[in-house]
């Protein structure tokens, strides 16, 4: 029983220090992608540049893209011209399908050409699809190109974005954290001393015995 509770102790362990380091990779790429939107609109402000952010990202709700993302799965994009995309690459694009105008799309190319303005237009398809998308892609509605995935993190996503989610993953914890200090605190003020400094203090006193 001893070994029961002290294996599912380091299970706690485990699942806890993983939500809490996916918890804090989210934050990061928000904040990150946060601060370069800043610096982006405050450099632009003021003028008629308009442009998709220079990093992006979005979290797949689609199967579409299975076996390479899966749902659920988060995607980082970059910002990127039509002449720097190839056919394989992955892109995140607006859809001008009228199935799905105006939704945002994450699909691989299959097709490239240019119109005789210079304008590049992209074919698309889900590697989870039969066929390829019926609407081509001109290069203005290209949010970015995928540059990698982070699997699974659209769960924590979906998790803090409910009320009890940040309850559970922030507030929680932190009064766990103040609560231990305090603890800590009494136990120094009232002379109380742990268990290991108690062990360690006895060691202590038979070494200076024996010299």
């Amino acid at each position: 029983m001893k070994n029961f509770w002290k294996n599912l102790k380091r299970f706690l362990h485990f699942l806890t220090t993983v939500f809490m380091y996916s918890i804090l990779l989210l934050l990061v790429i928000i904040f990150i992608v946060v601060i370069v939107y800043v610096v982006e609109d405050t450099k632009y402000a003021g003028t008629n540049h308009h442009t998709a952010p220079l990093l992006s990202a979005y979290v797949i709700i689609s199967p579409s893209m299975v076996p390479t993302i899966q749902v659920n799965d988060a995607v980082i994009g970059r910002r990127t011209i039509g002449s720097e995309i190839d056919v394989g690459d992955i892109i995140t694009f607006v859809s001008e399908d009228p199935m799905s105008y105006g939704v945002t799309i994450t699909h691989r190319v299959v097709g490239k050409t240019q119109d005789d303005n210079g304008i590049y237009y992209f074919r698309t398809k889900g590697d989870n699809n039969n066929v390829a998308d019926n609407w081509a892609v001109p290069e203005d509605n290209i949010l970015g190109k995928v540059m990698f995935k982070i699997p699974k993190l659209g769960y924590v996503q979906q998790f803090l974005s409910t009320s009890y989610g940040w309850i559970i993953a922030i507030v929680i914890p932190c009064l766990g954290i103040i609560i231990y200090d305090i603890i800590k605190l009494i136990r120094t003020l009232l002379g109380f001393a742990s268990p290991k400094k108690e062990v360690k203090n006895r060691n202590e006193k038979r070494i200076a015995i024996k010299k």
